[in-house]
């Protein structure tokens, strides 16, 4: 009995593990560039596991979108720096983000620079909102694009 019991616990951990990884993965944005936007915050969430930062940018036809901009928690935010107040909704900011594979208006965080003209809020200091490293790529690879896709 108590054999099965720790066979049954050991599996257990083993499938727990294995959800964990699969929920940390990056897989469904494309790694392999970075994409640059400018546009106003509309949004911010400081959550656990993952923030989000709600970015309404103007398309190729100077239309407003949404892009929604996964960064990770809370706790990783604060240990490279970053304050509740560096960004508010209603602030203007630069991104450097891993877009979505499917071409969805999203992105994986990398780097957030606050453009709201407050210097004790950070402006013009670009951080690393993906909590140490933007996505597995240095701080001064360049950005693929200028400007927000479609």
């Amino acid at each position: 009995m108590l054999t099965r019991s720790l066979k049954l616990g050991l599996l257990f951990l083993f499938l727990l593990v294995l959800c964990v990884q699969a929920h940390h993965s990056h897989g469904n944005y494309d790694l392999s560039k970075w994409t640059t936007m400018e546009g106003t915050a509309t949004e911010v969430h400081y959550l656990v596991p993952h923030s989000w930062l709600y970015v309404e940018v103007k398309d190729a036809k100077g239309e407003p979108v949404t892009w929604a901009m996964e960064a990770t928690g809370f706790a990783g935010l604060q240990k490279v720096g970053i304050k509740r107040e560096d960004v508010k909704p209603g602030d203007r900011v630069k991104v450097r983000c891993h877009l979505l594979k499917d071409g969805s208006n999203g992105c994986l965080l990398g780097y957030v620079t606050p453009m709201h003209g407050d210097a004790a809020r950070g402006n013009g200091v670009e951080r690393d909102w993906d909590g140490g490293g933007g996505g597995g790529f240095p701080a001064d690879q360049p950005a693929a694009t200028a400007t927000a896709p479609k």
